[in-house]
């Protein structure tokens, strides 16, 4: 073990002990295992997953049963190895994968690692996460990071995988239109990965007009507004499919080759099934009602493809890549920061949606 675990006497961990209440503990400094690091954590962006489950203890099929440890978007410094640790040795900074499958089943031999069924992914039950002092992982699923590249971007590297991941899934090439609802860290780096993959023109579209003054100036060719709200007799899918032709007149924009849907908003799925051109790619990235109504006749006729996205895999090296050279900028993304010790005011920031934030990161450099 290194000076620095043999010094520090404490791993305080932020702790959600039911819904509605979280609070500091400190537990055990965990001992590497043969192949595993241990890393302290210096920089965890929060996402919203972590949020929701403070709120409502669950999401979709994942149901936190006791206290978890949240945060899973994290970077630090390897302060420990295990035996049989080649790749990395202590002081190496890392981007932590947060998920850690099998290795052994069909999925993980055919590389969908993500998934796996024996995932083991931070801050999803009954896995601990990342917001602590010093975090237990497996080697192999820790990334070198670039001297250039700091820890809170690093910290970012996790829901750029997922926009890498997403755009993969929609098979994005040269020249491609691409439309996306939501302007969140998401759907920004969904658009970004996109752009780096060849997408010619790039419509992002959400409810906040502050996020979308953001989006414009950070990737999107597009933005729109939307404003309108259904009627309360209205059908949904009506609504939709006049909400998308309202918005490919106004805006003239051609229907496009890959929609992606960042918000998991059952009104937006449907539009997104309306906006994409015949033989086009649906891409659902947010998660929202488990149940929603799609037009299956609108689907089938014109041979759209819906595509789903649960996480991501084989994107990190990608990430780090496109990152170290520029490829795409994490930096402006962070708007906040506060310290581990103000974790809390760091979760009731995100939870509230606080005009003008886009990404909230808490740092940690006590130890």
């Amino acid at each position: 073990m290194s000076a620095n675990i043999c010094q520090s006497k404490t791993n305080p961990s932020f702790v959600l002990q039911q819904i509605e209440q979280i609070s500091f503990e400190d537990r055990a400094i965990p001992v590497a295992g043969p192949d595993q690091v241990i890393v302290n954590i210096k920089a965890t962006g929060i996402c919203g997953s972590d949020v929701h489950y403070w709120v409502h203890g669950r999401i979709g099929h994942f149901v936190c049963q006791g206290p978890m440890v949240l945060g899973h978007e994290s970077a630090g410094v390897i302060v420990a190895v295990g035996e049989g640790v080649t790749t990395l040795k202590v002081g190496d900074r890392v981007a932590l994968e947060p998920g850690v499958p099998c290795r052994m089943c069909e999925m993980c031999k055919s590389g969908k690692y993500n998934l796996c069924p024996d995932m083991a992914f931070a801050a999803t039950p009954p896995y601990d996460g990342t917001l602590c002092n010093f975090y237990k992982h497996a080697a192999d699923y820790c990334y070198k990071l670039p001297d250039q590249v700091s820890f809170e971007e690093a910290a970012l590297i996790e829901p750029l995988s997922v926009g890498i991941h997403a755009t993969r899934r929609g098979e994005v090439k040269l020249g491609d239109r691409v439309f996306i609802f939501g302007a969140g860290p998401v759907g920004l780096l969904t658009a970004a990965a996109a752009k780096a993959a060849g997408a010619a023109h790039v419509t992002m579209a959400d409810i906040s007009a502050s996020r979308l003054e953001f989006a414009k100036s950070y990737i999107a060719d597009q933005v729109i507004h939307l404003t309108n709200k259904k009627g309360e007799s209205e059908d949904s899918n009506a609504f939709a499919f006049k909400e998308a032709q309202d918005i490919l007149k106004r805006t003239g924009i051609q229907t496009c080759h890959v929609v992606f849907d960042c918000t998991g908003v059952e009104v937006c799925v449907q539009m997104s099934i309306y906006l994409v051109k015949n033989n086009g790619k649906v891409v659902l990235v947010g998660m929202g009602a488990s149940v929603q109504s799609l037009s299956v006749a609108d689907i089938s006729a014109r041979e759209v493809d819906i595509r789903g996205v649960m996480r991501y895999c084989n994107t990190y090296p990608t990430a780090v890549e496109m990152l170290a050279s520029g490829k795409v900028d994490l930096k402006s993304l962070i708007t906040h920061r506060y310290k581990f010790n103000d974790a809390l005011d760091a979760f009731k920031h995100v939870r509230e949606g606080r005009e003008g934030t886009i990404k909230v990161v808490i740092t940690n450099d006590d130890v």
